[in-house]
């Protein structure tokens, strides 16, 4: 089959014979056969394509006498041609999309027909109206490889659920709280986080506002990851198959880098916020000796791969900073000092930033699946800055080490066992997923440093080689 995508049709019925096809979700967006992204309508439907996948949607629940609300699944080639994959007799994760788009609430429906009441509207009543996003929020690092991730949520806060100024729709459905516990022994899944808009790109724009705004500390978990298929080209040209992520993603996710538009707005940002924490701690050292120190005006900002000498000018509505060899941008913003979250205007472009300094002058900074850390420094102080040896990491070559919190379920190997590379050394469980640990390298097995059945935590040692 080419280009398979794998497209569901919503079904409700009732005890008294009348079944309704309430369109399709699109969840093409897959990682390891499980869903990470819906949407409701398919960018790729026609409307003949929909009647008649509903239509055999709704023969085949009337043939088993199925009622209440449930989901027949497709797989749909590249042809629209579409074939049965499965039935599900209940409520899927992923039900909020079609809520939002036909203004149906399916539980309050399906507690309707559990009490044989009779539908109340008809087939010809079923209306697509707009476009609807979700985006699962599950406990995996995609920077290590989507492993899962436990401990504590020492920050949890959703962005602002309801109608928003711009007239779209972000909803939230969640069962998790902040100071909570993400245990090893329960799915990933934190959040559905869903935005609807009147068409696909303003959906998306919305999501990638909510992702941006979304606060999760304490754990890994994949915002940055969703951020990054939402500004996705293809993503957004609708163009999806069941191998999106494999496709797009196939040396795994290692965040996005900025392009050199984006990178002047983060320096810009940066030396905005570094320069109201320097005037800050001025005011502070001031009061306290009766000598306030000025604040410099140039800065120099390296973040990742790109380097900015500006300088800094205050105005009554913000700032100007301006770029060596760049532009002028004007920034504005409502940050003050130990916020973790801020809205900054950079040149009339609204960016929702999250904010956390860093030892050494430094600023990390997040939106839209970048993660950088800037520093800002005084052009003396870049200078000898630029002369400082880089440290380097430990060698682990010879340790194995393990890349999750889990429990080790098995070691299958002893001390002095050679091993080749690819062979499989131990198993570590976490959220109901076993995880084989291969070699990958040869040598001799010189000490194994846990147990079967013993809990690990991230990098901890298991086994090491001679």
């Amino acid at each position: 089959m080419t280009e398979p995508r794998h497209i569901e049709i919503q079904v409700l019925g009732d005890q008294h014979g009348t079944v309704l096809y309430l369109g399709e979700r699109e969840c093409s967006i897959q990682r390891r056969n499980q869903k990470v992204i819906e949407e409701a309508p398919s960018p790729f439907l026609d409307d003949a394509t929909r009647k008649a996948m509903g239509e055999q949607a709704v023969a085949l629940s009337k043939a088993v006498g199925y009622y209440s609300a449930g989901t027949v699944e497709f797989i749909v080639d590249a042809n629209r041609n579409f074939y049965f994959l499965e039935m599900n007799t209940r409520l899927q994760v992923e039900h909020p999309v079609t809520e939002l788009i036909t203004g149906i609430d399916l539980v309050e429906q399906m507690i309707r027909v559990a009490s044989g009441e009779k539908l109340s509207f008809g087939q010809d009543d079923v209306k697509l109206t707009g476009w609807a996003m979700e985006s699962r929020l599950y406990a995996e690092d995609p920077y290590r490889n989507f492993l899962p991730s436990i401990g504590r949520l020492t920050r949890y806060r959703p962005p602002v659920e309801g109608p928003q100024p711009d007239g779209t729709i972000v909803r939230n459905d969640t069962g998790v709280f902040e100071g909570g516990d993400i245990s090893m022994y329960y799915d990933p899944m934190l959040a559905k986080l869903c935005t609807w808009g009147p068409d696909r790109l303003t959906a998306i724009e919305a999501m990638s506002v909510a992702l941006d705004t979304f606060e999760v500390e304490g754990i890994g978990h994949n915002l940055p990851f969703l951020s990054a298929v939402m500004r996705h080209d293809r993503f957004q040209a609708g163009r999806l198959t069941t191998g999106f992520i494999a496709e797009e993603f196939p040396e795994g996710f290692k965040g996005v880098t900025p392009n050199q538009t984006e990178a002047r707005a983060l320096a810009a940002i940066a030396i905005v916020i570094n320069q109201a924490v320097q005037e800050r701690a001025a005011d502070i050292s001031g009061a306290l000796s009766n000598h306030r120190r000025v604040v410099g005006r140039s800065w120099v900002v390296t973040l990742g791969e790109h380097r900015f000498a500006a300088t800094f000018e205050p105005r009554q509505d913000g700032a100007l900073v301006t770029l060596e060899n760049g532009p002028t941008l004007s920034v504005a913003s409502d940050w003050t000092p130990g916020r973790s979250l801020a809205r900054f205007t950079v040149d009339g472009a609204p960016l929702g930033v999250k904010v956390d300094l860093v030892p050494g002058n430094g600023l990390r900074l997040r939106l839209r699946g970048i993660d950088l850390v800037a520093r800002v420094r005084s052009p003396r102080s870049a200078e000898l800055a630029a002369l400082m040896p880089v440290k380097l990491p430990p060698d682990t070559s010879k340790m194995l080490l393990c890349p999750m919190p889990g429990v080790m379920t098995a070691i299958n190997v002893t001390v002095g066992e050679a091993v080749e590379a690819g062979q499989a050394l131990a198993s570590v469980e976490a959220m109901k997923m076993e995880n084989i640990l291969r070699s990958e390298r040869t040598g001799v097995v010189k000490r194994i440093a846990v147990a079967v059945g013993e809990s690990l935590a991230v990098d901890e040692l298991i086994l090491e080689f001679e």
